[in-house]
Formats: structure tokens, sequence, C-alpha cells
């Protein structure tokens, strides 16, 4: 384990992360909308979570307050979409900036419910990545049942070829 990888795992991060936003770049509002069964009612809702996810952990991170976006965010699709780039690439630029001896560190943070925990940076920055990957996958569910059937891999070995 070295800052390396992390770096490569937020670079493949942001990578599957735009291919996903090509994705939604090519549905219509009906689609980004339309009530699914899933984690979550919509598209919509799946990728505001994603985002918001990443950006509590990068809040996290900075020592920020946390504003958890999924409860106050209205954006339009094209505002999403922007967002998930940004906070991705951000995240990215963090980990590129993040100081290898701190790796095994614990990063301490308060959940959403206010209950207090403490982790290594490593196993939160792996944690960002799987849980947005976690979500990828549904994703490409919710797109198909929704009718958009032009979605291809975001898996990991893609990415390193």
């Amino acid at each position: 384990m070295n800052k390396q990888y992390f770096i490569e795992l937020a670079e493949y991060n942001l990578w599957a992360n735009n291919i996903a936003c090509g994705w939604l770049e090519n549905i219509s509002d009906e689609q980004w909308n339309k009530p699914i069964v899933s984690s979550f009612s919509s598209i919509q809702e799946t990728v505001l979570h994603i985002i918001s996810a990443e950006n509590t952990w990068l809040q996290r991170f900075r020592h920020e307050p946390v504003k958890w976006l999924q409860s106050t965010y209205k954006g339009t699709k094209a505002e999403h979409i922007a967002l998930w780039k940004k906070t991705s690439e951000a995240f990215k630029i963090f980990v590129e900036n993040f100081n290898e001896m701190d790796l095994t560190k614990n990063c301490d943070f308060k959940r959403l419910n206010g209950d207090a925990y403490s982790m290594p940076f490593y196993q939160l920055f792996a944690h960002v990545v799987n849980h947005a990957t976690y979500h990828r996958g549904q994703l490409v569910t919710m797109l198909r049942q929704s009718g958009f059937i032009n979605v291809g891999s975001t898996d990991l070995l893609g990415y390193y070829r």
C-alpha cells in the first residue's frame, strides 16, 4: 500500500465517473427522473447520492463542516453532471496532494447521525472509490430499465488497460 495506489484509484474513479456522466448527457429528463426501484428512487437520486457521499468525504478530510447535498441540492441534470465531475476531480487532487506518511493515520469524523468514528485514511480513500463503483453499477441497471442501453464497462481492469 502506497500513495501511488490511491492516486490510481482516484484517477480510476474520475475516469469511470466521466464515462457515466457521458451516459447521463444522452438521456432525457423523463429518463433522469423516472421512478425506478433501487437503492434510490431515480437515476437523479442515485447520481446525487454518489456526489453527496464523495463531497461529504472531501469535507471530512479537509475538516470542513459537512453539508449533505442529497437533502438540499436541486440542480438540473447538467448541473449534477458538472458537480459530479468537479467533485471527482477534487477528490483526485486531494489524494495526489496527500502526505503518504499519513495514509495509516486516522481521520476522525462524525456520521450524518452524529456518531463519532475514526478510521485510517487509506481505508476511507478505498471506500470512496468502492462506494462510487457500487452505485455506478446500479446506474447501469437503472439506465437500461429506463430504455438507455448504450452503456459500457467502467471496470477497473478496463481503466488499467
